[in-house]
């Protein structure tokens, strides 16, 4: 029997491995080949190397996880939902509503205010977006989201059956719009209407402050609509989009899992 941590790790690996072997058969972009680029060799094992360190602490900090949190709420009565009649079914949709705009906002601060943004410049400072840029957040950024869930979880009494669906769904959603591909034109054209698009999402990691102010989604598009944040398109045509920051000039010293953990701690130079 495959209990509900497997079955998120199998859902997570298929679809990584899609993504993985779809972009790299119909690359959007190619790597980057200034000198101070770094190889793909060491973004992928910078990339993945801080997922792995990513994963442990967040075990660590959160022993029980946000289902196991969930299911206590549940059983003590605490939060709006475990304390309102409603049918399960709207309980469920409105809790991915409301979770994944609080992701949203959570992206937005983590723009904004320059404390979190000295860790959330670990995931923008990937000079190439691809399916490991979903992945690549610093440590202490996966505690603070976690810790953030966590609350929400708190006051709305989210039930855990919405919590897996929300993590599945959104671990999901950042494996694809980060993907290194572009979906056909007309595809593409429709799918923007609801979802976040890799073109898209790639004017959110352009190097031009009023461009990666924009598209803080990782699902739907609504949020950024709504909000005032949604951006149609970047000053250059995709394939010539800037990615990543400029504040560390040598991208290799900080692609690198020891560049990784202490790049929120650098002072620029």
């Amino acid at each position: 029997m495959v209990d509900d941590a497997q079955l998120r790790l199998i859902i997570f690996i298929t679809i990584l491995a899609v993504m993985f072997t779809v972009e790299r058969l119909f690359p959007a972009r190619q790597l980057p080949t200034k000198p101070n680029a770094p190889s793909q060799k060491m973004r992928l094992a910078g990339n993945f190397g801080i997922v792995f360190i990513s994963g442990l602490s967040a075990r660590l900090a959160f022993p029980l996880g946000l289902m196991g949190l969930a299911l206590f709420f549940t059983e003590q009565k605490i939060g709006l939902f475990n304390l309102v009649v409603l049918p399960e079914w709207l309980v469920i949709t409105l809790s991915l509503l409301l979770l994944d705009m609080l992701i949203y906002w959570q992206h937005r601060l983590f723009h904004k205010i320059p404390l979190l943004w000295q860790l959330h410049k670990v995931h923008h400072a990937d000079t190439h977006v691809d399916s490991s840029t979903g992945l690549r957040f610093h440590p202490l950024e996966i505690i603070a989201s976690l810790m953030i869930k966590a609350l929400a979880i708190f006051i709305l009494g989210v039930p855990a059956f919405a919590v897996i669906l929300f993590e599945v769904l959104l671990n999901g959603f950042a494996l694809f719009n980060h993907a290194n591909i572009r979906l056909p034109a007309k595809v593409e054209a429709v799918t923007r209407l609801v979802l976040m698009t890799q073109i898209l999402h790639r004017i959110h990691h352009s190097q031009l402050f009023k461009e990666s102010n924009s598209n803080y989604g990782f699902s739907v598009i609504w949020w950024d609509r709504l909000f005032g944040s949604y951006s149609a398109s970047a000053t250059k045509p995709d394939l010539e989009i800037d990615i990543g920051i400029t504040e560390f000039p040598d991208a290799k010293d900080n692609a690198h899992l020891w560049g990784l953990l202490n790049m929120p701690f650098k002072r620029k130079k």
